[in-house]
């Protein structure tokens, strides 16, 4: 929740009580402080630092794995030329005449 949007709702809250003789001098003002100086923890900070190590931590597996790892033997396939071949196949076949 938003502590500015708290704090409006603590305050309107406490404005409907009837004032109380109990109540020591400025005790709002010392709780109000006291909320104003608390640190708000945000809790998708953790998991999202988590996530980024883990993320660098795989690329860096990946990168090594790319450098150290042997190469496969290059058996002739040219994946441009499948491609290309699979895209140009109707257009050999709408050529042929009966």
């Amino acid at each position: 929740m938003n502590p500015a949007e708290l704090q409006n709702k603590l305050i309107a809250v406490a404005r409907r009580q009837p004032a109380d003789d109990r109540v020591p001098y400025a005790f709002e003002k010392r709780v109000m402080a006291l909320v104003a100086a608390r640190k708000v923890v945000d809790r998708w900070a953790f998991g999202l630092w988590r996530a980024a190590l883990s993320c660098a931590a795989l690329a860096l597996v990946c990168g090594a794995a790319s450098l150290f790892l042997p190469a496969t033997a290059d058996t002739g396939n040219d994946l441009s030329q499948d491609f290309e071949n699979t895209l140009l196949a109707s257009l050999d076949q709408g050529d042929v005449s009966p």
